[in-house]
């Protein structure tokens, strides 16, 4: 009851603070001038399905007759450019979703919203600490809206035959386990693989977990200081930290070490799971359709990334969608009332329901769905975070380039980790 007071005063407050913010600026005219349709028609651009949409933009509409959302769906390929294009053209969408590792990408291209219309209290209170990827010091890039965390997929049968009571709590116990699951034939060669680490190039979401690993030690990755974005990675603390993160994540590619499990003449780690010859598998909440698809007789099931010993927190990686408003809308008060309303009432709430997603709304993660996997997905969702990643194909380069030259013994894990901490920071120059 207390949490569903707070959540009420802080909806009201916020939608308080959009309304004089609007008032002020023109855009709801005070009198009787707002009829239905008055306040325009706002364009939305996505890669969620529009069939998902539909339905959903129907009953949003409907509840605000002011002014009309239009849906128009984008290929994930081509979203990017064809945003770039569209907002350069000038006919380019109000509002959209945004995705993390574009966010930084786009921030000169959206309206950052100020604090003083949604302070930082509130948007902490009402969204995930993954959301938080979208706050900088001179405002919000956007409304978070998904939140798809990072988790650990295991095959039930590897681990019950091999006597396995339950998976891996923390790293170092996952560590033990791997000469007791992994399987190899008298010239070495590993037939059955506990865990796909230790590779960048048939390792799916290598950057995703060894950023996490990174991220567990405390690390952001990116920092931001008086407005500039600089890498995190060589913190005068933080080297020899992530130098042995770095040793831990490539040992398991190293054929001289115990917990050797992966290499590169082994399938794609996704194909490995579902074909059962990989016991842990580590992908986003998003692929568990695909997953059972792929092999709907596989027993597996799902746990949360494990932990470092000791540590004082929880955290696994994310990737996190937020709404945001395009600084070249014609329609910009509108498209800003759109997005806010979308982010904080029963559409978001719709959305992840229809969608099978994972909210980025606290009070939405408090109600759980009764299937097999939710409870997971939503617990991870709550330590999840992300990073501002300035250009995901450049730091692809960089962390494999990082992972190769360790396992190439071209350079140490401490020099591999400054290389990538100064490639980082020139990437973050770019415009």
């Amino acid at each position: 009851m207390k949490g569903n007071f707070q959540l009420i005063i802080i909806i009201v407050f916020v939608a308080a603070a959009i309304f004089g913010v609007l008032v002020f600026s023109g855009a709801i005219p005070i009198g009787d001038e707002e009829r239905e349709g008055s306040l325009g028609t706002v364009v939305l651009w996505g890669t969620i399905k529009s069939s998902v949409m539909a339905p959903l933009l129907t009953d949003f509409n409907e509840a605000n007759p002011a002014f009309t959302v239009k849906y128009v769906e984008k290929s994930e390929d081509s979203f990017d450019q064809d945003l770039l294009e569209a907002i350069a053209s000038g006919v380019g969408p109000d509002i959209f979703f945004l995705p993390d590792n574009l966010a930084l990408h786009y921030a000169r291209r959206i309206f950052i919203i100020p604090y003083q219309s949604f302070p930082v209290a509130s948007f902490k209170n009402t969204f995930v600490g993954a959301g938080e990827v979208f706050l900088t010091s001179r405002g919000i890039l956007a409304f978070p809206i998904i939140v798809d965390p990072l988790m650990m997929y295991y095959n039930r049968s590897i681990l019950d035959a091999k006597g396995i009571v339950y998976p891996p709590t923390f790293w170092d116990e996952m560590s033990s386990l791997v000469p007791a699951i992994t399987e190899k034939n008298d010239s070495n060669k590993i037939i059955k693989s506990a865990v796909a680490l230790g590779h960048f190039s048939n390792v799916a979401h290598a950057k995703d977990i060894l950023a996490t690993l990174f991220m567990q030690t405390g690390n952001p990755i990116v920092a931001e200081k008086d407005g500039a974005f600089n890498s995190a990675l060589g913190g005068s603390g933080s080297q020899q930290n992530l130098a042995s993160i770095l040793k831990f994540y490539t040992d398991f590619a190293n054929p001289t070490e115990n917990v050797y499990s992966w290499n590169r003449s082994l399938p794609e780690s996704a194909d490995a799971f579902s074909g059962e010859d990989l016991a842990f598998y580590f992908g986003f909440a998003s692929e568990l359709t695909a997953l059972v698809n792929r092999n709907p007789n596989q027993n597996f099931f799902i746990a949360p990334i494990p932990q470092i010993r000791g540590s004082n927190f929880k955290l696994t990686g994310a990737r996190v969608t937020g709404l945001a408003i395009s600084s070249f809308s014609k329609n910009f008060n509108t498209a800003f009332t759109a997005a806010s309303l979308m982010a904080t009432g029963d559409f978001a709430d719709k959305l992840r329901v229809v969608g099978g997603m994972v909210p980025a709304r606290r009070d939405l993660l408090a109600n759980v769905p009764a299937d097999s996997y939710s409870p997971a997905f939503y617990n991870s969702a709550l330590f999840a975070r992300s990073w501002l990643d300035p250009d995901s194909r450049g730091t692809d380069d960089i962390f494999r380039n990082m992972i190769d030259s360790v396992l190439s013994n071209s350079a140490g894990t401490g020099q591999a980790v400054s290389d990538a901490d100064s490639k980082l920071n020139l990437l973050l120059l770019q415009p």
